[in-house]
């Protein structure tokens, strides 16, 4: 099952994916994709609907009809660094011992289409694909071995971030990870039954039509049950919150010699199974 939210910015409307392409409104059925309507019990319910049986809603989705980011609500945006030991190494940094957190605030979470902001004061701001998790089932102290049942869905998420602010501004990551726009997430977030093997899933990136970015989640370091377990011990997980679970080599920071995006550019991502995003990018506003 593929969920969405569609329509315009912060009046989207809940909708789902049918075997055709085209998007199902959903909005007689829950009141959003995200919080309670995450539960296991909730999505089974939905599971069990027709596709037949709603509305078709006009528009081809990521064409001429819009798509919002496929999690309303979210209360939390865990982030984890470092995650793949490429990319480690091409960012001069050694492996964790265990996986690191950081935030980005969910004021930065946008569309899979909308476009990336540069921030004001931006030298170096850059992209990363990854696989996004998003909870279903709530808890704490979450054991390893029972981490998957507290998956709702993945998707596909661009961590877009200024270096800058991130690793020179005195301060924790969080500082150039949170800016608006520097979540783009979606373009829906698929079930676990649609996804065959999270730990085997293709990933890539290009900036410009060139390819930057080419990985797989078969080489996370830390997979996603134990980042769950690990995450629940720091914080109770809730429905709709997102655990995005760091980026394979090819950043713009890795590149030699180092590439950042400017305005302009179209950054175009993609996981095999979860969809593609494709966002413009426009300058920063100064002041």
């Amino acid at each position: 099952m593929k969920l969405l939210r569609y329509g315009a910015p912060s009046a989207e409307k809940p909708g789902l994916l049918d075997h055709t392409g085209r998007v199902r409104d959903l909005s007689g059925v829950v009141a959003d994709i995200g919080g309670d309507t995450l539960r296991p019990d909730a999505l089974k319910a939905l599971r069990d609907l027709d596709p037949a049986s709603l509305p078709l809603v006009e528009g081809v989705p990521q064409q001429d009809l819009r798509l919002g980011p496929c999690v309303g609500g979210v209360g939390k945006f865990i982030c984890i660094g470092l995650n793949y030991a490429d990319h480690a190494e091409e960012a001069r940094m050694p492996i964790p011992p265990e996986p690191i957190i950081f935030n980005k605030w969910t004021s930065a979470i946008c569309g899979p289409n909308d476009p990336i902001q540069i921030p004001r004061d931006s030298v170096r701001t850059d992209w990363e694909v990854e696989l996004g998790v998003v909870i279903g089932k709530p808890g704490i102290y979450i054991d390893e071995a029972d981490a998957m049942d507290h998956v709702a869905g993945f998707c596909v998420i661009n961590d877009v971030s200024e270096r800058e602010f991130q690793l020179d501004r005195a301060g924790t990551w969080d500082k150039g990870k949170g800016c608006d726009t520097f979540g783009p997430t979606g373009p829906w977030l698929v079930t676990p039954d649609e996804v065959s093997d999270v730990d085997n899933l293709a990933m890539w990136l290009d900036v410009d039509g060139k390819r930057m970015q080419s990985g797989s989640t078969s080489t996370l370091i830390f997979k996603v049950p134990h980042l769950i377990a690990y995450c629940s011990r720091f914080m109770s997980l809730q429905p709709g919150d997102i655990i995005s679970t760091g980026t394979p080599p090819g950043v713009g920071m890795g590149q030699k010699p180092p590439r950042y995006l400017k305005g302009g550019e179209v950054v175009t991502l993609g996981i095999a199974g979860l969809g593609e995003q494709a966002s413009r990018v426009l300058p920063s506003a100064q002041a």
